[in-house]
């Protein structure tokens, strides 16, 4: 998404760049309604500059940094499985140990060693059970969390997205209706168009093809 606000970014400021270039075409001069055309679309470009960097800050805002918040989650929550994990194996470690002390022949020596063995084991299984019980319980809620944590960010996108759409329409709206000869067939505005590409190869800095 980054890359895709970014790359509209570009789109629009490569469009202001143009619409000033065409500002500066030396038909400008010669031409009043050719001037007029060409203010009209700077004036468009620049303000679809405008919209189209809210619409970046917004998508920062609301969406972008919130996604950067929830990913910094994923650390904590990973290390909260590999505790578990090396609890489960502490566990099952000792575990081990006093089942094999309970199938040797009950001597003395082996009872204290069980015994040593039952105290040893019985802090790390709380110690597991505590870890396992809090994922248990934590896990089904962080991930029923991320309908809720992201529907905010889902409707604001929405929201800048159909703002600036509107504004585009509105913006492009206003261009054609500026610029745009009423009354001119197509054959017409193209007879049009073809005279001024005539004008514009008649200067000495256009290359002949």
């Amino acid at each position: 998404m980054k890359k895709s606000t970014e790359a509209d970014l570009a789109m629009s400021k490569a469009a202001v760049k143009i619409s000033g270039d065409l500002l500066s075409n030396p038909l400008c001069e010669q031409d009043q309604a050719f001037l007029e055309s060409m203010n009209a679309l700077d004036t468009a470009m620049k303000r679809m500059d405008a919209f189209n960097q809210e619409k970046v800050n917004q998508i920062q805002k609301t969406v972008i940094d919130p996604l950067k918040k929830y990913s910094n989650v994923f650390p904590s929550l990973n290390m909260a499985v590999k505790r578990r994990e090396q609890a489960l194996q502490d566990y099952k470690r000792l575990q081990s140990k006093v089942e094999k002390y309970e199938e040797k022949e009950k001597t003395g020596p082996i009872m204290v060693k069980l015994h040593q063995a039952r105290e040893e084991l019985k802090p790390v299984r709380e110690d597991f059970e505590a870890k396992n019980k809090q994922l248990l319980d934590e896990m089904p809620k962080f991930y029923n969390s991320r309908i809720d944590y992201f529907q905010p960010s889902f409707e604001a996108l929405i929201r800048a997205q159909v703002v600036y759409f509107t504004e585009m329409h509105n913006i492009f709206t206003d261009l054609t209706d500026q610029i745009d000869q009423g009354g001119l067939t197509d054959e017409q505005r193209k007879q049009e168009n073809e005279a001024k590409l005539n004008e514009l190869r008649a200067l000495s800095i256009v290359a002949d093809d």
